[in-house]
């Protein structure tokens, strides 16, 4: 039997999203092949994983200046050497796991056990091969660590492609797969049912905004996003999911309740029908992590990007505007001007509908995990 070893990260939830859609295609469209899915950095320290992923948490919420700059630094200064060293260290322990298991094949859907990986490939500790999911739009050096120890890349879209070749992987380990996607996106769904369920209208706009999140937003620039809509676009309805972000969902409620909108607009804590969700959806509002870019693509959906956290999510967002599928509405920006402006331009708000069903890669996790197991390693896939 075939051992597959898939490692992700518990900062964000892209990289265990990635994660878990591999494996369950491989589990479920493959026999004899065994899947274990780990948190790299969790199965080394759970302290240190608990420690850090608040660290990120908080900086992302409440300093993200301070994140830009770790994400910076990582890139380029002295802390990216500070990481490579602490990866070095850790990846000893790391060892323990895949000397357990002894798979054929690594997959990776997080930068630190990419490297991780690599530096025991490097010490000719670790013998299977290694692939590396990149979860974002734009690269970032630390996936590139030890870059000839990986065997396969795969990537959101060719100009990462060509990123990577002017940064020196072969262009033989790179794959334009698209990020992996769940299957649920790719299912038919009846669509007066979904309207039904979430109490919506058949005749009228539908907005999917995702206000809240595991790290939150800048709350008054969302909640003035919300009010715009409210009150210059009363023909729309809209389904706000505030997530864990109970400060914002309450000021959502008072929000609805005193505008009397109960009918047009929809508060969720928590849904886990999302991909229900787009399917009804005519546009969606949400800060630009790689996951939910992905699924509101897949959907075909045009995308209003607010409060991109700094970093991978900022380079996100300027990727998804040049590629005309995207506004994103800046600190400076007035919501009620960007939002006019866009729905009182018909033929601009299905352009980016094209332009967004074009850019999708909706096959991306079958494809990804037939070049890994059936060996069709072309580069066909762009």
């Amino acid at each position: 039997m075939k051992k597959i070893l898939i490692f992700y990260g518990s900062y964000g939830g892209g990289h265990l999203s990635a994660a878990k859609s591999i494996k369950e295609y491989i589990d479920t469209n493959y026999s004899n092949i065994e899947t274990n899915l780990v948190d790299c950095v969790e199965c080394i320290n759970k302290f240190l994983n608990k420690v850090s992923t608040k660290a990120y948490s908080d900086m992302a919420k409440h300093a993200p200046w301070a994140w830009k700059k770790v994400y910076s630094s990582s890139e380029n200064g002295s802390l990216s050497h500070i990481s490579n060293t602490a990866n070095r260290i850790m990846s000893i322990k790391l060892l323990k796991i895949i000397q357990n298991f002894v798979p054929d094949l690594i997959i990776s859907t997080h930068p630190f056990s990419s490297q991780m990986c690599s530096i025991l490939k490097k010490k000719n500790k670790l013998y299977c091969k290694i692939a590396t999911v990149m979860t974002d739009y734009a690269p970032h050096n630390q996936w590139l660590v030890n870059s000839d120890y990986i065997d396969y890349y795969f990537v959101a879209h060719s100009g990462m492609k060509e990123s990577l070749i002017s940064s020196g992987v072969s262009k033989s380990k790179i794959y334009v797969t698209g990020i992996p996607l769940s299957n649920r996106f790719l299912l038919h769904y009846d669509r007066k049912q979904i309207l039904s369920e979430f109490g919506l209208k058949e005749n009228k706009t539908t907005i999917l905004f995702f206000a809240g999140g595991a790290f939150g937003l800048g709350k008054s620039k969302t909640y003035e996003i919300l009010q715009s809509f409210i009150d210059f676009l009363p023909d729309f309805q809209i389904v706000a999911i505030s997530g864990k972000n109970e400060k914002m969902k309450k000021r959502f409620d008072e929000l609805v309740e005193t505008t009397h909108s109960n009918d047009t607009v929809k508060i969720l804590e928590y849904t886990n029908k999302v991909p229900e969700l787009m399917n009804i959806s005519d546009l969606v509002i949400t800060k630009p992590g790689g996951l939910t870019i992905t699924e509101s693509l897949a959907s075909g959906l045009p995308i209003i990007i607010i409060n991109p956290i700094p970093g991978q999510e900022e380079e996100n967002a300027k990727f998804l505007e040049e590629k005309q599928v995207a506004i994103w509405i800046k600190k400076e920006d007035n919501p009620k001007d960007v939002l006019m402006s866009l729905f009182n331009n018909k033929e601009k708000m299905e352009k980016m509908k094209i332009n967004a069903s074009l850019l999708a890669k909706r096959d991306s996790t079958k494809n990804i995990c037939n070049i890994l197991l059936n060996n069709k390693g072309t580069d066909i896939i762009t």
